[in-house]
This record gives structure tokens, C-alpha cells and sequence, in this order.
């Protein structure tokens, strides 16, 4: 009897474009059985899904530290919302959902406590610097995820940089990675944008008018304008790569910058985050002095590199709220039980 995957694989075949990446065509460094019911790429998101690491996104800040209200985005709701426009843009395209949906699920796995704030600090105070993306891959590599899964991992972010790029340490091979990397930025800026709407931070008036005239005066339109303009983008141009077209991308770069010098960047939202990196940075230097506290959090077969790089782990492994109570057990003092 035919295994499902293969159906699966031939399926593929049929259906997906000739742009598609194909799982069957998948590789990994490390060898691994096949799976009877999955492809290559669907055991990768199963991988990453059930991982601790993702379970943990949940409680990790996207930009907004402890909001009270119960709508504001975490580091899960903004991967799960990547995901389903990575998805969207697939489908669109006959591309390989399965690649994005893990690629997705996977990019942020390597986040930090606190978001971006937590990130700078890291990198401010670590000799050998830290960036998400390449935490995102450590993460990652134990569970021999597909080079194909692993490298749209390493090439989805943007910080300040282009939005796309034709260099190759910035794009990724396959059409899926690239679809990963746009799916990022979509959902995270129109995301943020309502969530500093609800915090109060920006009204809808605040947006120049003449992004709103291109992109709508909605989330979903919004959202809705970017998608479609990638799909029709990268269709008109015979699937040569990721696209979007020159008004939209200008568009969506002059949104990002808005973004960083009226959200990201302003007193009221870094006052708290400031806060956050002493947090971190005086964990990381009680774990650096004090390795065997680190080793009481942490199995034995773990500590295969230096130790400082086994603090950045533990570190950028927290959740807030486990880094808020790591710091309140160790630098403030206790009630006195009687």
C-alpha cells in the first residue's frame, strides 16, 4: 500500500506551480526516517509547534510591555498572524504552503523577553553581539529542520534594511522564504499600527494621508491592498521572484519609518522597555558570575558551549513574565515569613 506522504508528495507535483519548492526535493544535514503521514515540511512545522520554545511566544511582548487590555498582540498572536498571510500569499501563488506555515511558525522562536528592547540589550552587552534571527536558527537546528525551512528562518528580517533585496545573504533561494519574509513586515506594521491605535499612542488621522489613500483607512484593507499587490506584483513578472510594486513598497517602507519615529521609538513606549533592559541586563550578568545558578535551571547534557553562550540561551529564553520574577527572587528582598 501506497504510504500517505507519498500521495502527499505526488499531489505536489500536480497541483503547485512549476515555482514551487517541492518537500520531496527537501534536504536535511542530519539523517532522518520519513514519516508515513507527513512530508518533509509538515514534519518540520509539527517540530517547531510542539516545541517549548513556541509555547513560550505566548507570554513574550511584542511591542506593548504587560498591557492590561486583553487584545494587544503577543510574540504568538504576531507569528500566528505572519503564518496566515504567508499562507494567503502561497495559496495565491501555487507555492508550497507547508514551507511557509513552518518557516513562519519558526522566525521568531528566538525572541527575547521584553521584544526588540530585550534583543538590543543583548546585543549592547554580549562580546559576540545577538540578534533574533540567528537565535531563531539555534533553536532550530537541534530539531534538523529542512535547509529549505531553516534558511527562509535566517533571511525573514528587515530591522531598518530593505524591505526586499536581490542580495543573497538577504534572499532567500526559494520563492517561499521570500513569501515568509514580506508576510513578516505586512503583519507586524499593520498589527503594531492597531495595536498603538488602541493603546492610544496614534489615532487613524495620524497616518499621512497619502498612505491611506494607498493602503485604505482600515486594518483589513490595509492589510487586504499589501496582499494582493504582492500577488499581482510577482504574477506580472513571471514568478522571477517575490514581489511588490514600486508605489507599494515605497509605500510600505515610508509605513515602517512612520512606525519606528511615532510607535516604536517614542518616550512613551521605551520609558517602560528601559526598564525591562536593566532587568535583562542584570540577569545576564548574576548568571555570567554565577554559573552554577545557571545550572540548576538547566540539564547537564546542555552545556556543550561556553557559558556565556548558555546565559544568552537562558536569557533569551525567558518569558517576561518568568524574567520579571527571576529578577524580583534574586536582586529584591523577600517578605519575611513567619
Amino acid at each position: 500500500m501506497q504510504v500517505i506522504r507519498e500521495l502527499l508528495e505526488e499531489k505536489e507535483k500536480k497541483t503547485l506551480s512549476s515555482h514551487a519548492t517541492l518537500s520531496s526535493k527537501a534536504s536535511r544535514r542530519g539523517v532522518e526516517e520519513e514519516c508515513e503521514l507527513r512530508t518533509r515540511f509538515q514534519k518540520d512545522r509539527d517540530k517547531i509547534l510542539h516545541s517549548k520554545p513556541f509555547r513560550r511566544l505566548k507570554h513574550k511582548t511584542q511591542v506593548f510591555l504587560n498591557p492590561v487590555g486583553d487584545h494587544y498582540r503577543t510574540r504568538m498572536t504576531h507569528t500566528l498572524e505572519v503564518m496566515q498571510l504567508g499562507r494567503t500569499m502561497a495559496r495565491a501563488l501555487s507555492l508550497n504552503e507547508d514551507l511557509v506555515e513552518a518557516a513562519t511558525l519558526g522566525h521568531d522562536l528566538g525572541h527575547t523577553p521584553f521584544g526588540h528592547s530585550g534583543e538590543a540589550i543583548l546585543n549592547k552587552i554580549h562580546p559576540k553581539g545577538f540578534h533574533h534571527v540567528f537565535q531563531s536558527v539555534r533553536i532550530v537546528e537541534p530539531m534538523n529542520v529542512t535547509e529549505e525551512v531553516r534558511e527562509a528562518i535566517a533571511k525573514h528580517s528587515k530591522g531598518k534594511g530593505p524591505i526586499l533585496s536581490d542580495d543573497p545573504k538577504l534572499k532567500a533561494k526559494t520563492l517561499e522564504g521570500q513569501v515568509v519574509r514580506l508576510a513578516d513586515i505586512i503583519a507586524y506594521v499593520n498589527h503594531d499600527l492597531d495595536d498603538a491605535m488602541r493603546a492610544g499612542v496614534l489615532t487613524s488621522k495620524d497616518i499621512p494621508k497619502r498612505l491611506r489613500d494607498i493602503f485604505g483607512n482600515t486594518h483589513s484593507e490595509r492589510i487586504g491592498t499589501m496582499i494582493k499587490d504582492v500577488i499581482l506584483a510577482t504574477q506580472e513578472h513571471d514568478f522571477d521572484k517575490i514581489r511588490m510594486s514600486t508605489e507599494k513598497i515605497e509605500a510600505l517602507t515610508e509605513l515602517r519609518a512612520f512606525m519606528f519615529g511615532n510607535v516604536y521609538e517614542t518616550d512613551r513606549v521605551q520609558r517602560e522597555l528601559k526598564k525591562a533592559q536593566k532587568m535583562v541586563e542584570s540577569l545576564y550578568f548574576y548568571y555570567l558570575e554565577h554559573p552554577d545558578q545557571l545550572l540548576s535551571e538547566m540539564s547537564l547534557n546542555e552545556f556543550t558551549d561556553p557559558i556565556d553562550q548558555h546565559v544568552i540561551d537562558f536569557i533569551s529564553g525567558m518569558t517576561d513574565r518568568y524574567a520579571i520574577n527571576k529578577y524580583r527572587e534574586i536582586f529584591l528582598p523577600s517578605s519575611w515569613q513567619t
